[in-house]
């Protein structure tokens, strides 16, 4: 390990969700700007191996990595903040760290020793905590604790970090987030969660060097002194948190109260120069101040939780605020859409997305999404199995093949114009095994898609287990639907384009997992401005 590597745990009390991921995002953010080398890594207490196998409505989208790793949404804040690749060892669970421990038992490593959670567990929560310091790379490296301080499943955790304060000394940095709520019926902001959340860390053994406080008020200096006094911090360690009208505004306000420069004093790095945010100030400036709007509908199967698509979302405003424009999201349910409605509830929107999602749930109404923004000349972009749809609608309607469909969906139909890809066949488990991370893909010139990136060979994040059927590329090819980009190792079509129409764009990939502020994608950018010409039409 790097002896100059910092650590900063990041742990959360009173709530969840309050936002530590953004926290981590916006220090990791300030930290960069001011030209350290920062990482961020999540830690989460629960014992599947990764998010890869959970319900979306369970745990929201899963983020894959450039190395194929299915991690926790947060690490998309992560890319999207820093705008840096993370990988497989940015992201560890319970399941994972048992996992390993038990293999090392099993295979006498522990020289017939009674392996228990402290040490065993412990140790090997340490080892990956301080793993992405080896390579030298990171001056600061962020660790998010999930879950909430008292948790038992958080505990091991906690007396990792416990055991890191002492071992690393000035090298380590605890921050807790909790909240202040405001009690209306007393008109007063409340501290007495936040005592309760420190002094339950404190019984672990740790004290949090700062506290940043959620609120939907402004704390004052006199809340402000007060939790110095009884939680054992500074005044200028307690820094508000207040709701934001986007979270890229986060990194400013943090920087308005100098949190980086509380963070860097504490760890003994230097404060030097000025905060390098012009590019940040600048997308803030175009997203919030938009000189038009276009409304797009993001049909998928998920839609009651919005988390399950993140990262498509947060590409959209990346790529809105390229052009000032305000992306509208209207979230319709594919099970909702039917051959008789689907055009009414269409009507009117600028662009349609159809999302991801796996199974045959919402299938129907994703191909009837297809279908009108295909005959409406509507901008249509269809990502993983948003493409597998376009591709079955097309069959079905243009080539009249009635009962085209996905053997995912139909393992007995006639014709699987999606099929099983080839290394899946005698696959069993589930977890882990599918198609996942980067893939080279070779464009065609002449394309809309070679018109965009602007190179034949780009590398995108793939997430499937279908593909589509090449049997059936020439037919469609006659038929107008072209195959825009293939990978050039296996010959898998991975974007197809109906040059006639408009803007219609199916990738097999996920583009929104590679866009960031500072590099939107160029896919989601020229979506969002072929949706705002269809409306000014």
């Amino acid at each position: 390990m790097d002896s100059s590597t910092k650590f900063i745990f990041v742990t959360g009390g009173v709530t969840s969700s309050l936002g530590k991921g953004i926290v981590a995002s916006s220090l990791a953010n300030l930290l960069q700007a001011r030209g350290f080398t920062v990482t961020i890594q999540k830690f989460d207490p629960y014992i599947n191996i990764d998010p890869g196998t959970l319900n979306p409505y369970e745990h929201g989208e899963c983020y894959v990595t450039e190395d194929g790793a299915e991690t926790d949404l947060d690490l998309g804040h992560y890319e999207r903040f820093l705008n840096c690749p993370t990988s497989q060892a940015n992201n560890i669970t319970t399941g994972r760290i048992y996992q390993r421990v038990i293999d090392k038992e099993r295979h006498g490593d522990y020289l017939g020793k009674t392996v228990q959670v402290i040490p065993h567990i412990t140790d090997e929560i340490k080892y990956r905590m301080k793993l992405l310091a080896e390579s030298g790379e990171y001056q600061i490296i962020i660790t998010e604790i999930g879950g909430t301080v008292g948790d038992i499943e958080a505990l091991p955790y906690i007396e990792a970090v416990r055991q890191l304060k002492w071992e690393l000394g000035d090298d380590c940095l605890s921050i807790h987030l909790t909240l202040i709520p405001f009690l209306k019926a007393t008109g007063e902001l409340k501290t007495k969660p936040t005592q309760h959340s420190v002094k339950t860390l404190q019984e672990s053994g740790v004290q949090p060097d700062i506290l940043v406080c959620r609120s939907e008020r402004p704390l004052g200096s006199e809340i402000k002194q007060k939790l110095a006094n009884f939680c054992n911090v500074k005044p200028n360690s307690v820094i508000e948190s207040l709701d934001a009208k986007t979270i890229y505004e986060v990194p400013l306000l943090l920087r308005n109260q100098k949190m980086d420069e509380v963070v860097l004093e504490k760890i003994g790095l230097p404060i030097e120069g000025n905060l390098n945010m012009k590019l940040w100030i600048d997308f803030l400036d175009r997203h919030e101040n938009p000189v038009s709007t276009v409304e797009i509908g993001l049909i998928g199967k998920y839609v009651e939780l919005k988390d399950s698509y993140k990262s498509i979302s947060e590409a959209l405003i990346h790529a809105g605020a390229v052009s000032r424009t305000n992306v509208k999201v209207k979230w319709i349910h594919s099970e909702s859409l039917t051959a008789d409605n689907a055009s009414s509830i269409l009507n009117g929107l600028n662009g349609v997305i159809v999302a991801p999602g796996f199974g045959s749930r919402g299938l129907e109404g994703k191909i009837e999404a297809v279908r009108i923004a295909r005959e409406h000349r509507i901008p249509f972009f269809g990502i993983c199995f948003g493409m597998q749809a376009s591709i079955i609608e097309y069959s079905r309607n243009v080539l009249k093949i009635s009962d085209a469909n996905s053997r995912e969906v139909d393992p007995n139909t006639k014709n699987a114009v999606i099929d099983l890809m080839a290394d899946q066949k005698k696959i069993i488990k589930k977890g882990g095994t599918m198609r996942l991370g980067s893939y080279n893909c070779k464009l065609s010139k002449g394309s809309k898609s070679f018109e965009l990136y602007k190179k034949i060979n780009i590398s995108e994040r793939h997430r499937h287990r279908f593909e589509f059927n090449n049997l059936y590329l020439e037919s469609l090819e006659k038929a107008g639907m072209k195959a825009a980009g293939t990978n050039p190792e296996t010959g898998l079509v991975e974007i197809i384009e109906i040059p006639d129409h408009p803007w219609f764009i199916g990738v097999q990939f996920h583009p929104e997992y590679k866009s960031t502020v500072v590099n939107p994608h160029p896919l989601f950018v020229s979506f969002v401005s072929a949706s705002l010409t269809h409306k000014n039409l």
